[in-house]
Parts: structure tokens; sequence; C-alpha cells
């Protein structure tokens, strides 16, 4: 099951920051009042883990109630802004990042695996 965790104070950011030093981290950008960013969701909820070895902080944002903090992460990692979006965050830097009927799980899951083993 995926450990999602909400994405609700700027000040995060420097976290997910932080964190990426060592392990990925994805942000998934939803919008509440869009139907393909609650298919999209819905569908990644529907998976086990992302990764093969283990769990990585996945961090769910409210477009709708949190855009200051989307407008945010577009300016930190130079993406710019769609609903819905999945960023995966390495190394400080936006490896991966998808948006729309586009974001798959297996390309996700992909992404994550290219990165840890690349760390080995």
């Amino acid at each position: 099951m995926l450990k999602w965790r909400s994405l609700t104070d700027i000040a995060q950011l420097e976290e997910i920051q932080r964190t990426s030093m060592t392990n990925p981290v994805m942000i998934f950008k939803h919008s509440t009042r869009c139907s393909i960013s609650h298919t999209s969701l819905e569908r990644l909820k529907r998976n086990g883990t992302v990764s093969e070895s283990g769990e990585i902080p996945i961090f769910l944002l409210d477009l709708i109630r949190d855009r200051e903090i989307s407008n945010q992460i577009s300016e930190s990692y130079s993406v710019d802004h769609q609903s819905p979006q999945v960023l995966l965050i390495h190394e400080g830097e936006v490896v991966y990042h998808e948006s729309h009927f586009g974001i798959r799980f297996e390309s996700i899951r992909n992404e994550i695996e290219r990165i840890k083993q690349a760390k080995n």
C-alpha cells in the first residue's frame, strides 16, 4: 500500500529537497475539481509499492487549496505546472515528470528502480 503524505506547508519543500539527496521523492499534484486528476490518483492508489526495493516518500498536493506551493514547485524545479502531475525528485532535481493520462504506475516504478540501481 502506498503511504501518502499531505503537502500542505511550503516549508515541506525543504524536507523534500533534503530527502531527495539520498532517496527519490514523489509529488503528486492533484486537482480536486478535475476528473482526469481523480482518475490518475485512483490508478496510483490501487497499486502496491512504487519500488521493488522499498517505499519512497510520496507527497499529495491539493492544487485548489495550496496553489502557492504548486507555484513554488514549478519555480524551484523549472517544470511547467500541469494538473494532474507527478514529479520524481532525486538529488535535488526533477528526474521524471508526467501529467494527465501519461501518468503510469509502471513508468514511475521503472524510474525509481533505475535510480536505485544506479546507486549500487
